[in-house]
């Protein structure tokens, strides 16, 4: 029997395009090498860390209590049982994923999936053996691991990555991340707040280098602030693990060279797609440095093999970008209306303390691109809300052109910024104007009040700044 969908990976990309296919009345198959489902962004990639993250939170208001008016004598921080909570909720989601493909009927395939070409899938261990798999279409959705430096192994001590450190059962005293990316930074909030000596190290001029570069500048300030070590402009190089801690040669952005010395180590370089060993020598896929390159429904160059997540040539590693990838290749497998990723519309969202949400062109893209730009700029200074949660860090940035009121780009870092740009993105994806959102009634007091008043901010209309 030939499925009509047999879909390589279980991570978000490929366990929802599988809910997807089945609601479709597809006959869909999900090819897992993992023992679980769920992929890295379940196991060891987005829930685990942000779980770790609403633990550091919780500790941080605990170590500045004071201010709240509770009292609370000698708080102590039982990190193992942070780490087993982040465990439950991972394990407790994981079930959910298995109890999804029963309930939408997917056959669900233990084994590593390799393409053999001609619509065939061979399944290597697999019970009773290797197996092949048929399916008139079939959907690459192998996610990515965390890219090495070169020459440097992980391991479970001293030289980390996403999945080490999540293992870690004890708050080590100092620690340098390799890589100022969401990964990077995000672990830097994490293990700062808990007590930990952090140093980030940057090659690239600026923190999180992908964002509005008035972002980053507020990210940094605020890191500094609370004692976190940022290095930009920084190369690295002699890593070399001794008994009990990693040393370093770090050249710095001034030219000069330090030595550091610090218990772990996380590098944080970015991600390769997992491609190799897949097969794809088999078919006609087209890659790019290991990337699949796709056409606006997924397609690759192979009849009947759609690509979709952290695989994907020229998309952002995103579990949401994977997820809404799989439905347009879902929809367009089922012959039903499919809508094409608008590259311009997807969100980013850095979960640090103070948050970062983003979507559209930065200020600099745009004028680059030759929009005329107005900027509208609203700080959480300004809002009532921001000043009740104590977390008056941070801005909304709205980019606009000037001419036609169009909403180019909208930039947040503060408190819960990666759920407040959720409005934007919405408000861009409806093709909404600047004026649209400066009469649209934000509730008060709310912290989404703030994206209101930058939209007004535009035209010099904010009421509170």
């Amino acid at each position: 029997m030939a499925y009509d969908v047999a879909i390589l990976g279980s991570g978000p990309g490929g366990y929802s395009m599988a809910v997807r296919a089945a609601q479709y009345g597809l006959n869909t198959v999900l090819i897992e090498k993992d023992p679980k489902l769920g992929g890295c962004c379940l196991h060891v990639g987005c829930v685990p860390t942000k779980a770790l993250l609403h633990t550091a939170e919780i500790w941080d208001r605990f170590v500045h209590r004071e201010e709240e008016g509770i009292e609370c004598e000698n708080p102590r921080l039982n990190y193992p049982k942070a780490v087993d909570r982040k465990n439950t909720i991972v394990a407790k989601h994981a079930k959910g994923v298995e109890g999804l493909m029963k309930k939408n009927k997917v056959t669900v395939v233990k084994g590593f999936g390799k393409l053999l070409g001609g619509g065939r899938i061979e399944v290597e261990g697999a019970k009773n053996g290797a197996k092949t798999i048929e399916a008139r279409n079939i959907v690459i959705a192998t996610g990515s691991e965390a890219r090495m430096l070169p020459g440097l192994e992980p391991d479970p001590e001293l030289i980390l990555t996403n999945i080490e450190i999540l293992n870690l059962t004890t708050v080590p005293k100092t620690l340098a991340v390799i890589g100022a990316g969401a990964v990077g930074v995000e672990f830097a909030s994490i293990f700062r707040r808990f007590g930990t000596e952090v140093t980030v190290l940057e090659m690239l001029p600026r923190l999180v280098p992908v964002e509005d570069e008035d972002v980053s500048k507020e990210l940094e300030r605020h890191f500094k602030k609370i004692g976190i070590r940022c290095e930009t402009g920084a190369k690295v190089e002699k890593i070399e693990k001794l008994e009990k801690s990693v040393k370093f040669k770090a050249t710095l952005a001034n030219g000069k060279e330090e030595t550091f010395e610090v218990e772990k180590l996380l590098v944080a370089v970015g991600r390769k797609p997992n491609t190799d060993r897949i097969g794809l020598d088999n078919t006609k896929v087209e890659t790019d440095r290991g990337f699949i390159k796709v056409d606006q429904y997924q397609r690759t160059a192979e009849p009947g093999v759609y690509a979709i997540g952290d695989v994907v040539a020229g998309t952002p590693q995103l579990a949401h970008v994977a997820s809404m990838e799989g439905m347009v290749a879902a929809a367009h497998i089922a012959g039903k209306p499919a809508h094409p990723i608008n590259r311009n519309r997807i969100p980013g969202a850095t979960y640090t303390e103070p948050g970062i949400g983003s979507v559209g062109l930065t200020e600099a893209q745009a004028r680059a691109a030759g929009h005329r730009v107005k900027v509208g700029k609203f700080p959480f200074a300004g809002n009532s809300k921001a000043s009740i949660l104590g977390m008056h860090n941070g801005f909304v940035k709205v980019v606009a052109d000037e001419t036609y009121g169009e909403i180019l780009g909208v930039h947040i870092i503060g408190p819960h910024g990666y759920e407040l740009i959720a409005e934007a993105v919405a408000a861009m994806e409806a093709e909404a104007t600047v004026e649209t959102l400066m009469s649209t009634i934000h509730a008060h007091p709310t912290l989404y009040e703030a994206v209101g008043e930058a939209f007004n901010a535009v035209y010099g209309m904010a009421i509170n700044a």
